[in-house]
C-alpha cells in the first residue's frame, strides 16, 4: 500500500518518529496494517536505537493480530543489543521459543548474545 511505501522510506531515512505516527494513524483508520509496514517501522527504530519504541510496535503489531516474521523479532532483539537491554532481548528469544511459530534465526540468537556482551552479562550470553 502507500502507507506501507510512506514507512518504508522514512525507515530507509532514519525517520523513525515519522514512521511510527504513520503506523499509528494507519492503525486509527480504516487502514489495515500489514507485517511490511509493521516490519519497516520496527527497523526505523532498530536503526535508531530506539529499542522502547521498537518493542512497542512489536506488541502492538501481536495485539493487533498481524502476522510477525523472523524479520520482527530480529530487529526488536537487534535494536535492544544496541542499547544492552540483555534481559528484554532473552525475553523475546524465550517469546519466540515458546508462543510464536517461528524459530530463532542466528541473527536472533547473535543479537541475544550482543546484547549480554554489551551489558557484560556473560552468564546470560
Amino acid at each position: 500500500t502507500t502507507f506501507s511505501a510512506m514507512i518504508s522510506a522514512c525507515e530507509r531515512g532514519g525517520k523513525w518518529e515519522l514512521a511510527s505516527e504513520l503506523l499509528r494513524a494507519m492503525g486509527k483508520g480504516m487502514v489495515e496494517v500489514g507485517t511490511v509496514a509493521f516490519n519497516a517501522g520496527i527497523s526505523g527504530c532498530e536503526k535508531a536505537g530506539e529499542w522502547e519504541q521498537a518493542l512497542q510496535l512489536l506488541h502492538s503489531m501481536l495485539r493487533s493480530q498481524v502476522e510477525s516474521s523472523i524479520i520482527s523479532f530480529n530487529a526488536v532483539t537487534s535494536a535492544c543489543a544496541k542499547s544492552g537491554k540483555w534481559l528484554e532481548a532473552l525475553q523475546l528469544l524465550s517469546f519466540m521459543a515458546e508462543q510464536s511459530n517461528l524459530d530463532p534465526s542466528t541473527i536472533t540468537y547473535s543479537a541475544a548474545i550482543s546484547a549480554c556482551a554489551r551489558a557484560g552479562n556473560w552468564e546470560g550470553a
